[in-house]
């Protein structure tokens, strides 16, 4: 059962629930679904996932809503992507309808760990695929395990949304062309975590990144994509094989057109910073997170206040959550209730 929590000022760290799910694949076949209790997995030391890095995850939410039930937000896209992470590192995803299995029974076994409505917290699931099968020469997995854990959250960044300075970080490449950054593969995070340390360092909460072969085009930010709205209120994000398909940014495209905007998914020139009334780095962790200024080198592009969100990402951000958290109709059909 959930120990008393202060709902309302939780961060966004591990915290042990009732329970996490797992399914075990081997023999060509899945398990069912099993309940597990105790949050610690026993591993042959040679197995795929520690050795050649067989290993990536999902990120989703789930909300109490206004009228009472819980409902996750666009869950079959997470196991769609999962699905696609899967085949690019030769691993074998569950299928869909078995995915789902689990999400709703993670969230029923931990009904309790659900925040409640109007605290602005929610439940926030972590899907994980492993290769489990031992090999010392580079050999993908025959078995894998899929583990789905939860926890209750709140906002990403400390301060919620609010306005961050990020910074363009050169000397670190995030994914190589035609490499896995279109991926969910757990080593991109390694590999991301010293440039994203880096500016840290230098007072920055989060770093954008260029395209590794000109440094000339806008990727994305280490831990979500970028988006931009232009003076004349057009939607503008990346097109890049190297960025990571977020369904909370294809979400706010699909949110923007319905509020009447033109959206553009291109390829951004970093010199278009100039032209961007508005920032954001969107996710589904921090949904969106308002970038008041980018420092490139001595130049430093800044949007808005410092202190204030713009218009239009505040729209966005409350229409989106407005949906999470069943204030807003569900025209779209995203929300699958458990």
């Amino acid at each position: 059962m959930a120990q008393k929590i202060d709902w309302q000022n939780l961060g966004f760290k591990y915290m042990q629930t009732d329970c996490y799910v797992r399914l075990d694949y081997k023999d060509g076949q899945w398990s069912k679904v099993q309940v597990c209790t105790e949050p610690f997995l026993e591993l042959h030391i040679a197995a795929t996932c520690f050795h050649y890095g067989q290993a990536c995850f999902e990120g989703m939410k789930a909300f109490s809503r206004a009228d009472g039930s819980v409902g996750v937000f666009r869950p079959e896209q997470n196991a769609r992507r999962m699905d696609a992470t899967a085949r690019r590192l030769m691993m074998v995803a569950p299928p869909e309808e078995l995915f789902m299995e689990a999400v709703e029974t993670v969230i029923k076994q931990n009904r309790d760990w659900v925040p409640p409505y109007g605290t602005g917290a929610s439940l926030y699931l972590r899907p994980v695929l492993m290769g489990s099968s031992p090999h010392v020469g580079v050999h993908p997995s025959e078995d894998y395990i899929f583990l789905l854990l939860c926890m209750p959250v709140g906002p990403y960044y400390k301060n919620g949304f609010f306005p961050v300075k990020a910074y363009i970080q050169e000397a670190y490449d995030r994914a190589a062309p035609r490499g896995v950054g279109n991926v969910k593969a757990a080593g991109n995070y390694a590999s991301g975590m010293l440039g994203d340390f880096d500016g840290k360092g230098k007072g920055y909460p989060i770093c954008l990144y260029l395209d590794s072969t000109t440094h000339t085009y806008i990727d994305e930010f280490g831990t979500s994509n970028f988006l931009g709205i232009t003076k004349n209120n057009t939607y503008v994000t990346p097109d890049s094989s190297s960025i990571l398909p977020s369904i909370t940014n294809d979400s706010l495209q699909v949110i923007a057109l319905d509020l009447g905007m033109a959206v553009e998914k291109r390829p951004v020139a970093i010199s278009e910073l100039t032209q961007f009334a508005e920032v954001g780095a969107c996710g589904t962790a921090a949904v969106i997170t308002p970038v008041y200024s980018i420092t490139h080198g001595e130049k430093i592009y800044t949007f808005g206040k410092e202190q204030e969100a713009g218009e239009t990402l505040t729209k966005l951000f409350k229409q989106i959550q407005g949906i999470q958290y069943g204030e807003v109709e569900d025209t779209h059909g995203w929300m699958v209730e458990i």
